[in-house]
């Protein structure tokens, strides 16, 4: 059973940023989400009503955040965009 799909604010501004071929892998993956909610893995600590789901599109790791609303079958998109990397400390020298 498909769960019903409702953008946030937030997710619709980032959506609409992204390129028509990353869009598309988006909306693939907001399509797996519906179909199992349960895919994504949870946050924790304040966040822990979000459920993220990673996915590929053009060689780079996109985060879909969204929550579930069980009771009326319905998922919210909160946010989607690319994974950030610290690289901060990868050099071997000290920032400091």
């Amino acid at each position: 059973m498909s769960y019903t799909l409702k953008q946030t604010r937030r997710f619709a501004r980032a959506y609409k940023k992204l390129h028509d071929n990353v869009a598309a892998d988006v909306d693939a993956a907001t399509d797996v989400v519906a179909s199992n909610p349960d895919i994504g893995e949870r946050k924790k600590g304040d966040l822990a009503d979000l459920l993220v789901y990673k996915f590929r599109s053009q060689r780079q790791l996109y985060l879909l955040g969204y929550t579930v609303d069980v009771d009326v079958q319905l998922v919210y998109l909160e946010a989607v965009g690319p994974m950030r990397i610290s690289t901060g400390t990868l050099s071997g020298r000290s920032s400091v």
